[in-house]
């Protein structure tokens, strides 16, 4: 069975992914997907190092999120994606005030690298590179308000998905590169006292695993994802994050994609997400859904 199912993006945690960055679906040639996702994402339990705390300060932390994706297939085996999210930040007590604006746009390269069918069974190896660059002139240094850490990325990526049937798994790796930034200081202290107002920010390993059932019309999988930062350091007890800590985290996670028989080129999709594990990050728990629509320019 051919893996071209229309295969949108999506946001998957307050860290932003699109769904084809961990997904082994390719957008068949001269087809555009476009649409958009609402996330809302919360948190009153965070991790101070490995220490889990709650703070009054300010209480409950929600991110509601808007993204706008387009996926388009240059080839049946190269595709380019590009995202951009919307963010709003807000809590429940204390005197700190959210933040909003669009944070950082990215585009992304996907090519099917390989790809072996044996009767029912195919599998794929699949090659990504991206990078993002922030949009606005946000403030990174104030988390957990924040909207984006400002620092330009690069990421590879490497994928392998394996189907037999409509029975699926795919498992991905990524080194996520992060240039330093500049912040409206002078001086900070991280485990010294820095007297610069550029901030080294430590790159980052994550790694995907999804399994589940994938149809023409219908894909429902469960999800584990790992956030790994190569360096960085501990919140210090009782103090602001920082955009240099190391934030690792864990996370578990359902989604589900429908697309309609009589519209076929219609998507509707969901899911959620919830931090198991973690360090310098909050114990989170997301909320999404989005429309997405397919256009086939072959058949205009």
């Amino acid at each position: 069975m051919k893996k071209t199912f229309i295969s949108c993006l999506i946001l998957t945690t307050t860290i932003l992914y699109s769904q084809t960055e961990v997904d082994g679906l390719m957008m068949p040639k001269k087809n555009i997907c476009l649409g958009g996702i609402f996330q809302n994402s919360s948190w009153s339990n965070y991790w101070e190092g490995t220490f889990k705390r709650d703070n009054l300060n300010f209480g409950t932390v929600t991110t509601n999120t808007i993204a706008f994706n387009a996926n388009y297939g240059i080839t049946d085996k190269i595709n380019i994606i590009a995202g951009l999210p919307y963010i709003q930040t807000k809590v429940s007590g204390g005197t700190l005030i959210g933040q909003s604006g669009f944070q950082d746009i990215s585009f992304t390269l996907k090519y099917n690298v390989l790809e072996k069918k044996v009767n029912k069974t195919t599998f794929s190896l699949i090659a990504l590179a991206g990078f993002s660059i922030p949009t606005t002139d946000y403030v990174a240094d104030y988390l957990p308000l924040s909207i984006g850490l400002q620092s330009k990325t690069t990421t590879f990526r490497l994928m392998g998905d394996y189907q037999i049937g409509k029975i699926f798994a795919t498992l991905s790796a990524a080194y996520v590169a992060r240039a330093n930034i500049i912040i409206d200081r002078d001086a900070y202290f991280t485990t010294e006292y820095i007297y610069s107002n550029e901030v080294a920010m430590p790159d980052v390993y994550t790694n995907n695993l999804r399994m589940g059932y994938r149809s023409e019309e219908l894909i429902a999988e469960l999800i584990y994802d790992n956030w790994l930062t190569l360096g960085g350091f501990d919140i210090t007890k009782n103090n602001m994050p920082f955009p240099s800590n190391m934030m690792n985290m864990s996370k578990i996670g359902f989604h589900g994609k429908y697309t309609f028989k009589k519209l076929r080129g219609l998507a509707l999709l969901g899911g959620y997400n919830y931090v198991i594990d973690g360090r310098n990050v909050g114990q989170s728990q997301s909320f999404y859904g989005g429309l997405f629509y397919t256009i086939n320019f072959t058949k205009l």
